[in-house]
């Protein structure tokens, strides 16, 4: 076993991390307005002079796992009209696709226990353009794309810096940092860098009065004192200007109102930009402070700053300096090196390896007490009275204070919880137990509703997401028990429990009837709906969804696979594999229309297509004929039951014989249960095999869903002849768009009418093998669709695996179809090997579009390479 593989296995090597956020300006958490418009209450502007009160925000910071002290550099080229402290982006309005950030930076490599961390930020030697960026975004529409800082010529003739940032661990409280400040131009150019550390600020809210504080103790030397975190060091290898404060809200600049405070947050940028030497503390103590680093850098050389933060005194901080980062750094390939051992190809080692670094850097301690934050705080201001009726009303039980994955620290700098399972199926791949710890989290007391609902998001945490809960558990459950020989029954039968009683929410808050068709709203899919799929329609009207209908069905089937390993254990689970068979058998006859006469089910017989239904009381459902991603969801619903299952588990075969008995014609429409696959397999799905030919002629057929890089998620055929859905108000149109989105729907910041996305396309991937897995080779199907070629489902699921790779990897001129056409990213030896893994990508042309650092659910690309 390799260094990294046994600090996983040692308590207390994560206590330091990556935990700071990209941004906590523009959160709900942050918004204490009347209005709950949280993107003008604290913006990019403020958010210097804002002592934060639920976390903390910087460029490529750490924390420890409370995020009482927190350490990230700043920097200042001597033309900005403020310091580079944290990443600058435009909000959802101002952006002409919503919010977005307008930066360069790259999460290049890191260890799961972060022992090494490896982060590249790209800042411009002449000035930063903040309102070049700004007005250009607002002169451009929807049908526009996004003005992006490259696009401002920036960084032409190489006048900027590249600025590594690396982290290296010598043990649990010992922290080695190094800043690499590369000059590109041709020409000499200053850099200012300022490595700052502060205390969160914990105490202006009546809650906590604790005493800390940062002081220089020598030339060399700062001294850091809280009562829980204990005494730290942070040394030097040169004597610093040190420059103090204490991380208070600047009263004076935001409210023109003085507390009497004197030093605030924003003295650093006050004392370096604007060289007001009198918002420092001369006496050289504080909980703030930066150094200010001046370097004079030679065209095509670097500087170094060289840091060490540890816990307890430490006499020769830097006599082993050196030897450490490579000792960490080689270790670090090992682990890689390990883990790839069967990944033959390097491009597909080097596309792994940066996602999941993505991945492991999008980590963030996010903290939010929902009660607290409606009353406010007895140490301020009472909020005004729009704040305690804002959003969120219904989940004052929901107090976290985590360390959780995220989305991506910019773009969506909090946690959402069907995001959060596809993290977690690609973090199992490197740090399991924490793959783990983030589901079970999710079901704690202080997450999950007390009526089983799991939050969705903080803007909303009413919204529902697809449960895919027990289906990321179930494959983190079964990706240990493959690589190990053992599964950890304990946390599969923790997460039973608590997915049982979010699966008896769904059932009797979603399906609306009681006819097993269930609603659920936008469910993650954002716009992909003829219209918002969140809107409370007219009395007498309602969605029947097919998605969420199939989501049920999968969520049915996972839940009865758990019970079924459960039972192998503890026979009392076989009654609840049973309940979970029945009532997938249910959902099926209901979405395959054979539960009543008057029930047409989702399935349409013409179009051999699935389609949501707009249900009207006292007439016929009317179906919502738009082939969209909506329509393949029923693809994920199968599962293969082997015979030695069966015999091991009489009971439950028993019943399921009876019950197939009983209701032949769920039996014979659903579930081929009759007819033995290969090995003594038997199939579980909503579709037989002639149904499901139909519904992969359309998704593998390039005149509709199939695209070079992956399956879309709208039909592409209605990007000449829309789709057109009148009603006596107004006629809804929906037209393939491969990019973003020409909408405000859901703040129109991403689109599911024709982009690719990951995480759909990796259920897809993964089906397709399930039902290989029954029906083996011999079942072909034309892929693609009109070619005459006949390939195998697994075939067609390794096509559609290396359409996705190509994504990220270099076709034959050596172009990477995620950069589009911007030929410094393409061709630029600075640019081309640096990878960002965005939220989704373009249907046509492949290119990375949205958050652009999602590595969250897009890491799933490291799953598909290791596969």
């Amino acid at each position: 076993m390799n260094e990294e593989a046994l600090r996983l296995a040692t308590k207390g090597w994560k206590k330091w991390g990556p935990y700071v956020s990209n941004r906590q300006w523009g959160t709900v958490r942050e918004d204490y307005s009347a209005d709950g418009d949280a993107w003008k209450y604290t913006t990019h502007s403020l958010s210097r002079s804002i002592a934060w009160r639920w976390g903390e925000e910087g460029i490529a910071g750490i924390s420890d796992d409370r995020q009482t002290l927190c350490f990230a550099p700043g920097f200042w080229n001597g033309k900005d009209h403020i310091l580079k402290e944290v990443f600058f982006g435009l909000t959802n309005e101002e952006g002409n696709h919503g919010e977005d950030v307008k930066e360069l930076f790259y999460n290049l490599d890191a260890s799961p226990t972060h022992s090494y961390l490896k982060m590249l930020y790209k800042y411009p030697q002449e000035a930063f353009p903040y309102q070049q960026l700004l007005d250009e975004n607002a002169h451009r529409g929807k049908h526009d794309p996004e003005y992006e800082l490259i696009d401002t010529g920036i960084f032409k003739n190489n006048k900027y810096f590249d600025i590594f940032i690396e982290y290296a661990k010598q043990s649990e409280e010992d922290i080695l940092i190094k800043i690499t400040a590369h000059n590109r131009a041709a020409t000499p150019a200053s850099l200012n860098i300022l490595p700052t550390l502060w205390f969160r600020n914990r105490w202006a809210w009546g809650y906590h009065n604790d005493p800390r504080s940062i002081t220089q103790s020598g030339a060399h030397e700062l001294t850091i004192k809280q009562d829980t975190l204990g005494e730290y060091f942070l040394y030097t290898k040169t004597p610093l200007n040190w420059l103090f404060t204490n991380n208070e809200t600047n009263t004076i600049r935001l409210y023109n109102y003085d507390d009497g405070k004197k030093y605030y947050k924003d003295a650093i940028n006050e004392y370096v930009v604007n060289q007001n030497q009198a918002a420092v503390n001369p006496a050289l103590t504080g909980t703030k402070t930066a150094a200010y680093c001046t370097f004079d850098i030679a065209a095509g050389e670097s500087a170094c700053l060289e840091l060490r933060l540890c816990k307890g005194k430490n006499t020769s901080p830097f006599q082993d300096f050196d030897q450490i980062f490579k000792t960490r750094i080689q270790e670090t390939d090992e682990f890689y090196e390990s883990l790839q051992k069967n990944i033959p190809d390097a491009e597909d080692r080097t596309i792994q390896r940066q996602a999941l670094a993505g991945l492991l850097w999008n980590k963030q301690f996010y903290d939010y007490n929902v009660d607290k934050w409606l009353k406010g705080d007895p140490a301020q201001p009472a909020p005004p009275p729009g704040h305690t009726t804002s959003r969120n009303l219904n989940w004052k039980h929901l107090n976290n204070a985590d360390i959780i994955s995220m989305p991506d620290k910019w773009e969506f700098p909090w946690y959402a919880s069907w995001d959060l399972g596809f993290h977690c199926v690609s973090l199992a791949i490197v740090d399991v137990e924490f793959a783990k710890q983030q589901l079970l989290m999710l079901t704690k007391e202080w997450y999950m509703h007390p009526n089983g609902q799991f939050p969705a998001y903080e803007w909303n945490f009413d919204d529902t997401n697809p449960p895919v809960q027990a289906w990321a558990a179930w494959d983190v459950y079964k990706m240990e028990q493959r690589n190990t020989g053992t599964g950890d029954l304990v946390f599969i039968e923790s997460m039973f429990q608590k997915l049982l009683i979010n699966f008896t929410w769904w059932v009797n808050r979603k399906d609306e009837h009681g006819s097993n068709i269930f609603a659920g709203g936008f469910l993650g899919l954002d716009n992909i709906g003829v219209f918002d799929r969140n809107t409370k329609l007219p009395a007498g009207y309602s969605i029947q969804q097919a998605d969420g209908t199939s989501w049920m069905a999968m969520y049915a089937l996972n839940m009865m696979h758990i019970s079924l390993e459960l039972a192998l254990h503890n026979q009392v689970y076989e009654d609840m594999a049973t309940k979970f068979f029945e009532h997938f058998l249910y959902i099926a006859g209901a979405i395959m229309n054979i539960m009543s006469p008057d029930d047409n089910g989702l399935w349409d017989d013409d179009d051999e297509f699935f389609y949501d239904e707009l249900a009207v009381a006292g007439s016929h459902p009317i179906k919502l004929k738009l082939r969209s991603m909506v329509g393949l969801i029923p693809l994920f619903a199968v599962t293969v039951i082997k015979d030695e299952t069966l015999k091991k588990l009489p009971a439950f075969a028993a019943r399921m014989q009876w019950f197939l008995e009983h209701r032949p014609e769920l039996a014979a429409l659903v579930s081929r249960w009759t007819e033995k696959g290969t090995d003594d397999k038997h199939l579980l799905s909503l579709l037989r095999g002639h149904r499901m030919k139909r519904i992969l002629s359309r998704m593998l057929n390039e005149a509709e869903f199939l695209s070079d890089y992956g399956i879309r998620s709208l039909s592409k055929s209605y990007e000449l002849t829309p789709y057109i859905f009148p009603t006596p108000e107004q006629e809804y149109v929906v037209k393939y768009i491969p990019g973003e989105s020409d909408s405000s729907m859901f703040g129109g910041n991403s689109n599911w009418r024709g982009p690719v996305w990951m995480p759909v396309n990796y259920l897809i991937i993964q089906s397709l093998m399930r039902f290989h897995d029954y029906y083996s080779d011999d079942f072909t199907v034309e892929y693609p669709t009109g070619s005459g070629q006949l390939l195998s489902l697994k075939e067609i699921a390794s096509k559609l695996t290396a359409r996705l790779i190509g994504i990220f990897k270099p076709d034959a001129t050596g172009k990477r179809a995620c950069f589009g056409s911007n030929e410094q990213f393409q061709t630029d030896p600075l640019f081309k090997d640096y990878l960002l893994f965005n939220e989704y990508f373009n249907g046509d042309t492949g290119k990375g579009l949205g958050a652009s650092h999602q590595t969250g659910w897009t890491a799933l690309i490291a799953n598909l390479i290791q596969k």
